[in-house]
């Protein structure tokens, strides 16, 4: 039984106050209350907290997937045991700090933390964002990863194998002396909820994406930006594998954040293939 989609992001970061008003008054996220007063709570829709960032000393990106039920959360931690991986059960209070019913904890073979959870508990408050006009999330999970390790085909394989990904397409670039591979893997309907790549990053994290309803809501956030002086990490474009129309900025730790929209539903099943350019057109570095 396969993961359903990315819940969500859990974010430790030296600059994690900084955060606050980059994730409202640039990606128009709605900023909650959570248990700890030291982090920072956001969510792009309906359901509990989709981001939190938390102050450390060192960044670090821990992953929360989220299944059907506790039949299915059982199954697969019994698999992930039986497979040689540790499996640890989240407490009751580690639970309802993630307003979730149940969840248990591990590590993917790159050593980055990831949480499987089953059944939100959900306040009701309607989602407030004034600044987008809503974000493409339900079946399709909070958005999108992606994740930068040192050693790719293990982290590919454990994704695949033990989560249940589908791997949609790869990519490779050469990059003088090495190569830079890349594994685009979904588990819904949306092209890729994760993106794998051997160039690996402080805190494991590579970038974070967040589709957008409206295409005017990409053009304004891009506006943003610029107002704002947000540096801007790729210029506008659209991705040849999920058809994104969307933009890079840098958020305040300068870890990239995509916005998009217009991604590519899939329907399963289909073929894999490799991809040799990642973009149709734009997505260039800015002219500085």
């Amino acid at each position: 039984m396969p993961v359903r989609s990315l819940g969500y992001i859990r974010w430790t970061t030296p600059q994690a106050e900084a955060w606050r008003d980059f994730a409202t008054g640039i990606l128009g996220l709605m900023s909650v209350s959570g248990p700890d007063p030291d982090s920072l709570y956001f969510r792009n829709d309906d359901r509990p907290y989709r981001l939190v960032v938390t102050p450390g000393t060192e960044p670090q990106v821990s992953l929360g997937f989220e299944v059907t039920d506790d039949i299915e959360l059982e199954v697969m931690a019994t698999g992930l045991e039986y497979a040689g991986v540790k499996v640890v059960a989240g407490s009751e209070e580690e639970a309802a700090a993630r307003l979730v019913t149940g969840l248990v904890k591990l590590e993917d073979p790159a050593g980055i933390p990831v949480e499987l959870y089953h059944g939100p508990i959900l306040d009701h408050v309607r989602l407030q964002t004034p600044l987008v006009s809503g974000f493409v999330t339900g079946a399709q999970g909070m958005g999108h990863v992606v994740l930068g390790v040192e050693d790719l085909e293990p982290s590919v394989d454990f994704y695949r194998r033990a989560l249940g990904f589908a791997r949609r397409n790869t990519m490779r670039m050469d990059l003088g002396a090495t190569q830079m591979g890349i594994h685009f893997l979904g588990c819904n309907p949306r092209h890729h909820t994760l993106g794998l790549v051997n160039m690996p990053m402080p805190g494991g994290l590579v970038h974070v994406m967040v589709e957008a309803v409206e295409l005017d809501d990409v053009g304004m956030a891009y506006d943003r930006c610029h107002e704002q002086k947000v540096p801007i990490a790729m210029t506008l474009g659209r991705h040849t594998n999920d058809h994104m129309v969307s933009f890079y900025c840098l958020s305040p730790d300068g870890v990239m954040v995509e916005f998009g929209w217009g991604g590519l539903a899939v329907e399963e099943p289909e073929t894999t293939y490799e991809i040799t350019k990642g973009s149709l057109w734009g997505h260039k570095p800015p002219r500085r």
